[in-house]
C-alpha cells in the first residue's frame, strides 16, 4: 500500500483506550508501551528514561520497569545505562530478515485464515482498506499506521491463529518504529493495491493469488527501499 510522506521527530506517549477492563496496572503499562512501539511513537536510536515513561503514562516506575523488561526480552527495545531504553536502530540485514520472516509468517496466516473469513469479516476488511486509503489521501501517518496494522491483524486473526499471531506481532514490534521513519521513501503510489488484490483473492477463494498478494504487499513496502533511500536515512542518523 502507498503511504503518507512525513516522519516523527520526538517521543511522546499518549495513553490509548484498551478494551480489556480487568487487567493489572503492570499489564496496562505493557500494552500501552507495545501500542506506542507498534504505532511508531518510539524513534529508533533515541533513548527514553524509565521515569520519563512513567510520567507520560501517569504511573509509578514499578509497572514501567516490568513492562520494559518484557519488551526488551521480546527484542522490541534495548536497555542502556541509567535506566534508559530505546528502539534498536535498523540495519539493512535486519530489515531483510524481518521482511523474509513477515512473508513466511503472513502468507501462512492468510492461507489459514481464508476458510474462516465470512462475509461479515470480509466487509470489515474492505472498510479498513478504505480507511487506509483515506489516511493516505489525508497524509495522516498515525491513522495510516494504525489502520494498516489493523487490516493485517484483522485478516490473520481468525481460524488457526493462536500460534502464528504472537509471532507476527513480535516481528511487527521490531520493524514498526523504523517503518514510520522510512515511510516517505517507500513511494507514493503502487501500480496495484495489494490489500484489494488480497481481498479479491478471498472472494474467489484463490489461495495462490492470496499468498502472492500478501507477499507483494510486504516486499513492495519496506522491502523496496533503495540504496539512495538507505543513504538518506543513514545521513540523518535514522538507520
Amino acid at each position: 500500500m502507498a503511504a503518507p510522506a512525513s516522519a516523527p521527530d520526538e517521543t511522546l506517549l499518549t495513553p490509548v483506550a484498551l478494551d480489556e477492563e480487568a487487567i493489572t496496572r503492570q499489564e496496562w503499562v505493557y500494552r500501552q508501551l507495545k501500542e506506542a512501539i507498534l504505532s511508531g511513537q518510539f524513534v529508533p536510536g533515541r533513548s527514553v528514561t524509565l521515569r520519563g515513561i512513567a510520567a507520560m503514562l501517569d504511573v509509578s516506575p514499578t509497572p514501567v520497569r516490568e513492562a520494559l523488561r518484557r519488551l526488551v526480552a521480546e527484542r522490541a527495545l534495548e536497555a542502556h545505562g541509567n535506566r534508559r531504553v530505546s528502539v534498536p536502530r535498523m540495519t539493512r540485514e535486519k530489515l531483510d530478515d524481518l521482511c523474509a520472516t513477515r512473508v513466511a509468517l503472513e502468507t501462512l496466516a492468510a492461507e489459514r485464515a481464508l476458510p474462516s473469513i465470512d462475509n461479515e469479516r470480509l466487509d470489515r476488511l474492505w472498510q479498513l482498506n478504505d480507511q487506509v486509503d483515506e489516511a493516505i489521501s489525508a497524509g495522516d501517518i498515525p491513522a495510516y499506521l494504525h489502520r494498516h496494522r489493523q487490516f493485517h491483524f484483522t485478516f490473520y486473526n481468525v481460524g488457526r491463529a493462536a500460534v502464528v499471531m504472537p509471532l507476527i506481532e513480535s516481528v511487527w514490534l521490531q520493524f514498526s518504529p523504523f517503518m514510520r521513519l522510512a515511510i516517505r521513501h517507500v513511494g507514493v503510489d503502487y501500480l496495484v493495491d495489494r490489500h484489494a488484490e488480497a481481498l479479491r483473492a478471498v472472494e474467489r477463494r484463490d489461495t495462490g493469488a492470496l499468498r502472492f498478494a500478501v507477499e507483494a504487499d510486504v516486499r513492495e513496502g519496506l522491502g523496496s527501499l533503495t540504496e539512495a533511500d538507505w543513504q538518506s536515512l543513514e545521513a540523518r542518523g535514522e538507520a
